[in-house]
C-alpha cells in the first residue's frame, strides 16, 4: 500500500475501511488531564511511538498511557540489539508528524506497527495527526487494519 499524504489520517482510515471519530480537545499538561479532558482513563490513550532500527528504518510502538516500552521484550520480539527513539525532527522526518500528533495512519511511510497487547479490546484515543485533536478508534479493528503485530512490549511506568 502507498502511503496517504502527511496528515491524511482519515483518508488512510477511509481507505482500509476503519471507522475512526475524531474529537476536538483542549491541551493538556499530564496524560492524566487528558485523560480527564476526554472522559477516559489514561490507560485508553495510546501513544504512537517512532522506534528506530538501528540499520536506519522505523516502527511505530502502540503503547498504552500508563505504560511505557519495554526494550529488552521490543528487541527479543524484533531479534534485534539495539533499537531507539529519534529525535522529534527524525520523528517528523519519518512519518510527516509533529510529536504529540503522531498516528501509524496518513503516515508518509508505512512503517511496521507493533501494539501492546494490553490496548486489545477496548475503544483508543490516539493521535490525529495534528494539534488538538484525537482520534478514537476500536483497538481490534486498528491492529488488524495496520496488519500489527500485537504482543507483550511495554511494562509499567
Amino acid at each position: 500500500m502507498t502511503a496517504s499524504k502527511p496528515g491524511d489520517g482519515p483518508a488512510d482510515a477511509a481507505a482500509r475501511g476503519l471507522e475512526v471519530r475524531l474529537v476536538e480537545r483542549l491541551a493538556a499538561n499530564s496524560l492524566e488531564e487528558a485523560a480527564r479532558i476526554l472522559g477516559i482513563e489514561a490507560a485508553d490513550i495510546v501513544k504512537s511511538l517512532v522506534v528506530k532500527h538501528k540499520d536506519g528504518s522505523f516502527l511505530f510502538a502502540l503503547v498504552p498511557g500508563d505504560r511505557q516500552i519495554s526494550w529488552p521484550k521490543l528487541r527479543k520480539l524484533l531479534g534485534v540489539n539495539k533499537l531507539s527513539l529519534p529525535t522529534a525532527e527524525t520523528a517528523f522526518d519519518a512519518t510527516g508528524y509533529e510529536r504529540g500528533t503522531i498516528t501509524p495512519l496518513g503516515s508518509t511511510s508505512p512503517w511496521p506497527v507493533y501494539a501492546d497487547r494490553s490496548i486489545t479490546g477496548r475503544r483508543i484515543s490516539l493521535g490525529a495527526g495534528e494539534h488538538g485533536y484525537s482520534a478514537f478508534v476500536e483497538a481490534d479493528a486498528l491492529t488488524a487494519a495496520l496488519d500489527a503485530v500485537v504482543a507483550d512490549i511495554t511494562e509499567p511506568i
